[in-house]
């Protein structure tokens, strides 16, 4: 009897835990509308478009989430700064803005698995045939100096393969576009803008030098929620929905990405 007692106690504890774990998924369902941050201003992955619309690889992810849903979908844009406030206050129900996963930000929320890419790699016209840091062997290389890109290749660069320090983005890519280097090693997000405005220069990844996907927020406590946007990213992986957003946004096919 002392044993029934205690193990009702305990499930009557667990009780408003387990019911709130289902609320949000719940109460989206019934609202009919889901409200899903996305970039305020980070292109590809959102952004203002000519249409004065926002766009991008994020958003196009949040309108298949409310398509799958069946509801309305709200978007609302948010800075970096914003997004886990914005989540954990109730503001949105989720956060597609290309955020990295890290110990800190997982005391205040949760994190699904990785839906997109987001990495530093070397890029160049699809006739020059590079596959590694060792096929870099005297060609010129352009970066920008002191950033992660600059400190990650300079391990693994060839003796004969000079890189070319720029001050800042804008001139590491117009010495890029004007041919004055061979590689352009950025950002995946910066080679897709250059290359989307620069179509007729036939630019491809070549291959990655530091790999930071990105993962949607979940409110902290919503199992339920967790559970049914990871199985999305599962479904939209495999149904090749993701890969189709990615070589859209990014110009390359979706890599294989990591699971929590």
């Amino acid at each position: 009897m002392r044993l029934f007692r205690l193990i009702t106690g305990v499930l009557l504890l667990l009780l408003p835990f387990t019911i709130s774990q289902a609320e949000q998924l719940e109460e989206i369902l019934k609202s009919g509308k889901v409200k899903i941050a996305v970039p305020e201003n980070f292109p590809p992955f959102g952004s203002v478009g000519k249409t004065l619309e926002h766009e991008g690889y994020d958003v196009d992810v949040a309108k298949l989430i409310a398509e799958d849903l069946g509801v309305e979908l709200e978007v609302i844009p948010v800075t970096s700064k914003q997004r886990i406030p914005f989540l954990s206050s109730g503001k949105v129900d989720l956060v597609i803005s290309s955020m990295g996963a890290n110990p800190e930000r997982a005391k205040s929320i949760w994190f699904s698995s990785a839906y997109a890419p987001f990495f530093s790699g070397a890029f160049a016209a699809e006739d020059l045939d590079i596959a590694s840091a060792d096929d870099l062997s005297g060609l010129k290389i352009g970066l920008t100096g002191g950033t992660l890109e600059d400190l990650e290749l300079s391990k693994v660069a060839p003796e004969d393969a000079e890189i070319v320090r720029f001050g800042d983005n804008a001139a590491t890519i117009s010495a890029f576009v004007a041919k004055q280097v061979d590689v352009l090693v950025t950002g995946n997000t910066v080679a897709a803008k250059v290359a989307a405005d620069n179509a007729d220069l036939g630019i491809e990844t070549k291959f990655i030098i530091k790999e930071s996907p990105a993962f949607m927020g979940v409110r902290s406590g919503e199992l339920n929620m967790l559970q049914w946007v990871n199985v999305f990213i599962l479904h939209k992986k495999l149904g090749g929905e993701l890969n189709e957003l990615s070589k859209k946004w990014f110009g390359q096919e979706l890599p294989a990405l990591p699971s929590l």
